[in-house]
């Protein structure tokens, strides 16, 4: 998000006693991918393009730079527009973030960190979440978003302590359910956790996410995971661009009618399966209900261009009609996925 001049001459103002880049690409964390060529970071997808308008986020508020968790979450609450820079790390925050309708919530520089505790996007509209790095959040999803519509996630870093502990010991690294709808997630970082990104998370509530849960995931980089990358129940998303590095057991898994478009994406490693419809939910998921796994009604799948799927196994039991995106968007070469993906994607990179 650029800043003004006007913006740029008042931030230091805000952070008292604190050191200020010289810069304005290093207050925002170092430009647009670093070496190598300028990458295109602007806003693409479902959070862009829907019958609502562009995701803007606190564009024309009030910009806070914060420090600690109680300024955070004053600055983040209500409806009225505006951009909140997160400088620091805050860790074992006491409660979890509550992020309202119409707000920017940016990390400082080279990324504000919450350790420990995560962030609820709960009935809102109009958000945006970026360079941010959301790390060790047990029991609870690291970013949850729950009947919102336009948000948009891009250039974070989910990190948990790896897959030693087993699929129950944390939740979801970001989680869009009951409703949401127009929803980006793009060029971030997830790694080192087991279930990543569930799309609908009951299949009792098929009433409430049918015709929703349209969501665009582009250019992120999965390192390390175990499944759901991402997993969805009765809506739309588009994946494309994104490079899957040691995605272990399932990545892109389609069930309960779901349809994904898949696209242009990247596998390497050791990962048994890199896209399912079947219904079937892996024991390496569910591992509470039976030894065999959970089954659910099946999934669609479409693919578009071509991807790359390695020596992961692909199993599409139904094709659908979700053929073609309803919005502009460039396909980064497959051969540049990896090399665009890696240095582009997480933090400082905006």
């Amino acid at each position: 998000m650029k800043i003004s001049l006007f913006l740029t001459a008042l931030l230091p103002l805000l952070v008292s006693a604190s050191p200020v880049a010289h810069d304005e690409d290093q207050q925002r964390g170092g430009g647009h991918g670093g070496k190598g060529g300028k990458l295109d970071f602007d806003l693409v997808g479902f959070a862009k393009d829907n019958p609502i308008g562009p995701t803007t986020g606190g564009k024309g508020g009030k910009t806070t730079v914060v420090e600690t968790f109680e300024a955070l979450q004053s600055a983040v609450t209500g409806s009225a527009k505006k951009v909140v820079y997160l400088k620091g790390a805050l860790t074992n925050p006491p409660a979890r973030l509550k992020v309202g309708s119409n707000t920017s919530l940016l990390g400082w520089g080279r990324g504000g960190e919450l350790i420990g505790n995560g962030i609820d996007v709960s009935g809102s509209d109009n958000v945006i979440i970026r360079n941010l790095g959301i790390r060790n959040v047990l029991n609870a999803d690291a970013l949850q978003i729950i009947n919102s519509t336009r948000v948009w996630v891009d250039h974070n870093e989910f990190e948990s302590s790896g897959l030693d502990n087993g699929p129950d010991y944390n939740d979801g690294q970001c989680d869009i359910v009951r409703g949401s709808n127009w929803i980006t997630v793009s060029w971030n970082y997830f790694h080192d956790h087991w279930k990543s990104s569930l799309v609908g998370n009951s299949d009792v509530l098929r009433e409430v996410d049918t015709f929703k849960l349209r969501i665009t995931y582009h250019h992120n980089r999965w390192e390390r995971e175990g499944t759901r990358g991402p997993a969805g129940r009765f809506g739309r998303q588009h994946v494309y661009n994104n490079y899957y590095n040691d995605f272990y057991f399932q990545a892109i898994h389609s069930r309960s009618d779901n349809h994904v478009l898949v696209e242009d994406n990247v596998f390497r490693g050791n990962t048994s399966e890199a896209l399912s419809t079947y219904g079937l939910v892996v024991p390496e998921d569910s591992p509470n209900t039976c030894v065999c796994g959970d089954e659910e009604l099946d999934g669609f799948a479409n693919l578009g261009a071509r991807n790359d799927f390695g020596d992961a196994g692909v199993n599409i039991t139904r094709v659908g009609n979700f053929t073609k995106a309803p919005y502009k968007y460039n396909l980064t070469p497959l051969n540049k996925v990896i090399n665009d993906v890696t240095r582009g994607s997480g933090l400082g990179k905006i």
